[in-house]
């Protein structure tokens, strides 16, 4: 009896590791490359988006690679493929990752122009001295009263009292100016944090979903997205938000955010996108394959990932940049002055 239950054991073992091994790529070139392509058939959560944009047929990008899958590749030969592979994709937050790389798309902001320049903001910022910082804010109030903000990135919370203090700091200026341009994102729940300073009532600025198939259809129902009135100094007079193609992300949902405010302007160049909150796995050989799995609309169901629209377009002159001067600034400055 001991030995038949010994022998049923292992028989179940052999069964049970046999299921494993049929649906776990193996850490092969073409174990890689299958495991890289459905990971993405199965999770990205822009098939459809990008097919109307752009034409895109993820089964068409399947046949085009596969056949240049062979074992003999070298770890960087497999790579460059892959990581040609994921960037048709042409999201900023897909990536692919290894110790020697990353594959990454850059031509959401490459193909545009820069619109921004650091030399202009140490210009109009000052020196050290002559601007506040909190939470990686720099904010200070220009010559003609108009309080200006520095948002490079969300990577970092913002403490209810950086903002009370830097509101507290700017309210007696007549308007107010966000400059999030080149503000690469981070975490969308400081995105949302600095936009509550600018609502009096809960309001819903959009929506997302998640996936809840292998289908690229499968998603959720359409969940709000609101902004909850900040519990202390609330900005009241108008603002404006400075964007380019470098605002992306988490910024890029901040510009969404700010789009329903009542006093809010956008004034520059189309964001970037990166309307999709980014997850990440491993493919068999360690790799870490990053992609957008969550999608971002506004409140009418329109997709962002493609980026947001200024009410006002602005860019940035060559002429004006060997003067000192940022149109972009100059152009929100005109348009806020009482």
């Amino acid at each position: 009896m001991r030995r038949l239950c010994s022998s049923v054991g292992c028989l179940l073992v052999l069964l049970f590791t046999s299921c494993i091994t049929e649906d776990v790529p193996q850490d092969t070139r073409r174990g890689n490359f299958e495991a890289c392509w459905q990971q993405l058939d199965q999770r990205y959560c822009f098939f459809a988006q990008k097919q109307e944009q752009f034409g895109l047929d993820w089964n068409e990008v399947y046949e085009r690679y596969s056949p240049s899958v062979n074992e003999e590749m070298t770890d960087h030969q497999l790579f460059e493929l892959l990581g040609n592979m994921v960037c048709e994709l042409r999201d900023g937050h897909v990536n692919l990752s290894a110790a020697h790389d990353v594959a990454r798309y850059g031509k959401w902001y490459d193909d545009y122009p820069m619109n921004y320049s650091d030399s202009l903001e140490r210009i109009y910022l000052g020196r050290a001295e002559d601007y506040q910082t909190a939470a990686g804010l720099k904010y200070r109030i220009l010559d003609d009263n108009i309080g200006y903000i520095r948002c490079s990135t969300f990577a970092n919370g913002f403490g209810d009292g950086n903002l009370h203090v830097m509101i507290q700091h700017l309210a007696p200026c007549d308007a107010l100016i966000i400059d999030v341009r080149n503000n690469g994102g981070g975490m969308v729940t400081a995105a949302q944090h600095l936009a509550s300073i600018f609502f009096n009532q809960t309001k819903t600025v959009g929506c997302f979903s998640h996936k809840e198939g292998p289908s690229h259809e499968d998603f959720s129902a359409p969940i709000p997205i609101e902004i909850t009135p900040f519990i202390g100094l609330r900005w009241q007079k108008p603002v404006a938000v400075l964007t380019n193609r470098r605002t992306y992300s988490a910024a890029n949902a901040f510009v969404l955010y700010m789009s329903e405010a009542d006093n809010a302007t956008i004034i520059g160049d189309i964001t970037g996108g990166g309307g999709g909150l980014p997850l990440s796995t491993e493919l068999p050989n360690g790799w870490t394959l990053r992609f957008s799995a969550c999608p971002t609309f506004t409140k009418e169901m329109k997709p962002i990932e493609a980026g947001i629209s200024p009410d006002i377009k602005v860019d940035l002159q060559p002429r004006f940049l060997e003067r000192g001067c940022d149109d972009i600034i100059e152009a929100a400055r005109q348009y806020l002055r009482p």
